[in-house]
């Protein structure tokens, strides 16, 4: 295996697992959106995307390390996701 595929299994497996988590508990999307509706309005930049995912690894069963350089692809991908969401609904308006 490649490592560039070794990479893509870990981000899978990475998502799966994330995924689960969601299913078991539903109230995480709830809560990380509610967080990033709080926190995006001060700006997208990496300190503001830090308190988000700090605030929703204090509050959920989801764990986002602290320091952005050790976010995983998964963890990066929720949080783009979660201001992606949160920019639509505010272009809505």
């Amino acid at each position: 295996m490649s490592s560039s595929e070794i990479q893509k299994t870990r981000v899978i497996n990475e998502l799966r697992d994330f995924i689960r988590k969601l299913l078991q508990d539903p109230k995480i999307l709830d809560q990380s959106l509610e967080i990033a509706r709080r926190h995006l309005p001060e700006g997208g930049g990496s300190a503001v995307m830090a308190r988000i995912a700090n605030e929703i690894s204090e509050t959920t069963s989801v764990h986002i390390p602290e320091d952005p350089a050790e976010h995983s692809e998964a963890d990066r991908l929720f949080l783009e996701l979660l201001k992606e969401v949160v920019d639509e609904e505010q272009a809505l308006y």
